[in-house]
């Protein structure tokens, strides 16, 4: 019987048909104890200035006026993008950054609160968003469908984006560790360097995946 390659990344661990998989999703919060101890360690301090850092720049984009305390929301959202895409390269773990459920189910609930939150209170404002400044007359019929696409499609590119990136690495590592079998020792000494190169440039995949999610979530709050 014929499985898609991609069949790899299905949740399957299960009991008594509860999908466990998704446990892991929540693993990053045995990480978070250790930045409330009384004596700081040196995770807690590098992790204390990253959060802090992204702090100022998140509340640099959406304006010091606005929305006070909000950018606790997006870097949240950083850190739990953060440590599921770190726990998804650990082997045996499930990856629940790289399936759309998860993604889309991050992206449409804060991108439809900011889209209602907005309607019903500053109108006119988002009304004014769907014609960019400067457009001729006769284009902006045409401008208003070109913006209100674009706005509709941005949950949906924002999971995409996300899982896409995600799962691409995990296949290439899955597709390049099957052929480890049918190799010479010679030629095998080259695929654990290549394997490990890979896993580096994972490392960096999930780190900046999580920012860019964090900061085109903090971009569409700030024009609202």
């Amino acid at each position: 019987m014929m499985t898609s390659l991609f069949s790899v990344f299905d949740p399957s661990t299960n009991i008594m048909n509860l999908p466990l998989n998704w446990i892991s999703t929540f693993i990053g919060i045995l990480f978070l104890p250790a930045m409330f101890w009384l004596i700081p360690s040196r995770f807690s301090l590098i992790w204390y200035k990253i959060l802090t850092s992204l702090h100022k720049e998140f509340k640099l984009l959406i304006g010091p006026s606005k929305n006070l305390g909000g950018t606790l929301i997006f870097v949240s959202l950083f850190s739990t993008i953060l440590f599921n895409n770190f726990l998804g390269l650990f082997p045996y773990i499930f990856t629940s950054s790289s399936h759309l459920s998860m993604t889309l189910a991050l992206a449409l609930p804060l991108w439809l609160s900011l889209m209602i939150y907005g309607w019903l209170n500053y109108t006119q404002h988002m009304l004014a968003h769907l014609v960019p400044q400067g457009t001729p007359p006769m284009l902006m019929p045409f401008m208003v469908i070109i913006e209100t696409t674009s706005n509709i499609i941005r949950p949906g590119t924002l999971a995409v984006r996300l899982a896409a990136n995600m799962i691409a690495g995990h296949l290439l590592l899955t597709l390049l560790g099957n052929t480890g079998s049918m190799l010479s020792l010679s030629s095998t000494s080259f695929l654990i360097i290549g394997q490990m190169a890979l896993l580096l440039l994972e490392l960096a995949v999930a780190m900046i995946q999580a920012y860019v999610f964090a900061i085109l979530m903090t971009l569409y709050a700030s024009e609202v």
